[in-house]
């Protein structure tokens, strides 16, 4: 890394995910050069004072650059394809810390190239959503060499509220995928008694009401909510990432010989969703299978007094946005 005073920053990666961490590091006073495959959707960081560059290339002679895509082959496309991150002769960042959800294989290719020409790498996953982020209240967790830990930490802490450090290599990644295991089958568990209920009769809004306010609740439970109250299906997190991540999680445990008969089942209820044209929506039209086995049709509550639990936020690094 150069021997200024603040490193320079660069950010791979602007969709749903990205663009929300991004505007917190602009809106914490961090200056960004910033690429999307698309520049139009990273194009509106420039209000709030990033640098809009042309390739994943361009970034390569920043200290620390922050990446966040969405599968393991684009992972590995922007740092070793053609005009990649790391293809620059003698100029390469100090360190990648890579938020994607990907493969350990994905990471390890990408984690030995960036050691041979000085660059190191740290995986750091996120959980939440772009509502979450807005909130303040996502979790981190990370994992490589503890010293390149411990430099991205002080904007690691900027994206939520929580950071775990889980050790060397790529723990992180496995930490993430049974993470999202544990979303996708929530979310089942969730649609399916949401469905029991209401075809005897409750509401939906007065049964996750209850459970919004047991000890069964969370912030996740919380903030699918109002979708699922409004049948508001708007993708934070659609069917196929979901499908990717079961199948990355299932891989893992046959490696090491893990059980894993509820995820495995779940699974193939995100495969059902998917095969019925939902995949493209957010994950949460599980909720809409379940009533289809039940033979009921939902209709939207039109609550508009149903709180997501999120707001309002409890930092102000979400406050000012582009323009």
């Amino acid at each position: 890394m150069t021997d200024q005073a603040a490193p320079t920053i660069g950010w791979l990666g602007t969709g749903r995910m990205g663009f929300e961490l991004a505007v917190r590091l602009l809106n914490s006073g961090t200056s960004l050069k910033v690429w999307n495959r698309t520049r139009e959707k990273a194009e509106p960081l420039a209000g709030l004072g990033a640098t809009v560059v042309d390739r994943p290339a361009d970034l390569a002679d920043c200290d620390i650059v922050f990446s966040i895509v969405s599968s393991s082959d684009v992972f590995v496309d922007v740092t070793l394809g053609e005009g990649g991150l790391l293809t620059v002769d003698g100029s390469v960042p100090g360190l990648l810390v890579d938020s994607s959800t990907i493969s350990a294989d994905a990471s390890e290719r990408v984690r030995q190239a960036a050691d041979k020409v000085g660059c190191k790498l740290l995986a750091a996953p996120v959980s939440g959503s772009p509502k979450v982020i807005k909130s303040g209240r996502l979790g981190v967790v990370a994992s490589g060499p503890r010293e390149a830990f411990d430099t991205a930490r002080p904007y690691l802490e900027r994206f939520g509220n929580t950071v775990t450090y889980v050790g060397e290599g790529d723990h992180a990644r496995l930490v993430k995928i049974c993470h999202n295991l544990i979303l996708g089958v929530v979310t089942q568990v969730l649609s399916e008694t949401t469905v029991l209920a209401e075809k005897a009769g409750i509401a939906r809004a007065d049964y996750l009401e209850f459970i919004n306010g047991s000890v069964m609740g969370s912030v996740f439970t919380n903030y699918k909510t109002p979708g699922l109250v409004n049948l508001d299906f708007s993708p934070t997190f659609t069917g196929h990432l979901l499908r990717k991540d079961f199948e990355l999680g299932l891989d893992a445990a046959r490696e090491l010989d893990v059980a894993l008969p509820v995820s495995a089942q779940v699974h193939q209820m995100v495969v059902d969703m998917i095969g019925n044209g939902l995949g493209d929506e957010d994950f949460s039209h599980l909720l809409t299978m379940a009533a289809r086995g039940a033979g009921l049709e939902l209709t939207s509550e039109d609550r508009d007094d149903v709180s997501d639990g999120l707001t309002p936020p409890i930092d102000d690094l979400s406050q000012r946005r582009p323009e």
